[in-house]
């Protein structure tokens, strides 16, 4: 059996494969299917400060190779999550990372500043809209990226901070070295795309919101083209993540450059994805006589 262990800022993972914000809820209903300690870490459903209740419905559509949502960041809050999620997914022995969302400057600080020690990382959800900018996302300049990425890391004494990349953006490569220069630990990308799906019949969107986060099969190419790019970028560590449904999906991404990958929409269409993902790397690992998972990270290399 390869070895699977993974590091990335200091934290160890049993293996490289995280569940990605908003796919596994706080694991709970995945470890009814099997024991979730088995998978690498997961990063939480997007958290705020205070309860959400999302957007309208219709929220989630389908595509070929890939769904649309405008959940709205349907949470909790932060105070339910540390008082009925976390203690849960702590004793699981699973990397925890709180993925974190605002509508202002302020919201980001004072939520980093909540949860500072008490998961292994943060990760910043920077493509909500800043309300005090005209509801332009933070995650869409790098200028913006930079000042929140700072509020967050100023707020943190103890967590290490990831920034999560939007895809929708002039230059991937400016943002993931604006992400850095801000005080980034780590970075991951890439979220969703933006699109539409059209009800030809009743002669408009789907979605009730109009516009949804793309994400599914269909977008990996992009996806790897931008981690590739990014950690080509910059020297802190990347997570990837963006339509991967198995093992060699996660090589891909891993070979492009990044430590670890988070797998999303495959959980909807496969419950058991991830721990198969796992079992994936293993026999791929094995296969090629490969020892250990970190001797494949960024081993891919243009022509």
């Amino acid at each position: 059996m390869a070895n699977l262990e993974v590091e990335i800022c200091g934290v160890k993972l049993k293996n490289p494969v995280i569940a990605a914000s908003g796919t596994y809820g706080f694991g709970k209903e995945f470890n009814e299917i099997y024991d979730i300690s088995q998978i690498g870490g997961i990063s939480s459903k997007g958290l705020t400060l205070e309860p959400r209740e999302g957007n309208p419905v219709p929220r989630i559509a389908e595509g070929k190779s890939v769904i649309l949502n405008a959940v709205g960041l349907q949470n909790p809050g932060v105070e339910k999550f540390i008082e009925s999620d976390l203690g849960f997914l702590k004793s699981k022995k699973i990397c925890v990372i709180a993925n974190v969302a605002g509508r202002t400057l302020e919201d980001y600080g004072k939520i980093c500043k909540r949860l500072d020690g008490l998961v292994d990382f943060i990760e910043l959800n920077i493509s909500c809209p800043n309300v005090k900018a005209g509801g332009m996302a933070f995650g869409i300049k790098p200028e913006s990226i930079m000042e929140v990425t700072k509020t967050a890391k100023a707020s943190l004494s103890k967590t290490p901070l990831i920034v999560k990349l939007s895809p929708n953006v002039e230059s991937i490569v400016t943002n993931a070295q604006a992400a850095q220069s801000g005080g980034a630990d780590c970075i991951s990308l890439i979220n969703t795309l933006t699109g539409m799906v059209i009800d030809i019949e009743k002669r408009k969107p789907l979605i009730a919101n109009n516009t949804g986060g793309v994400s599914g099969a269909g977008i990996k190419p992009v996806a790897v083209r931008m981690v590739y790019e990014a950690a080509h970028a910059v020297n802190i560590p990347v997570i990837g993540m963006g339509g991967i449904t198995c093992a060699e999906d996660a090589i891909e991404f891993l070979m492009a450059g990044a430590k670890a990958v988070q797998v999303g929409t495959a959980n909807f269409t496969n419950p058991n994805a991830m721990p198969q993902i796992i079992r994936g790397l293993n026999a791929w690992l094995d296969g090629h006589k490969i020892a250990d998972i970190n001797e494949i990270v960024g081993a891919a290399s243009l022509n």
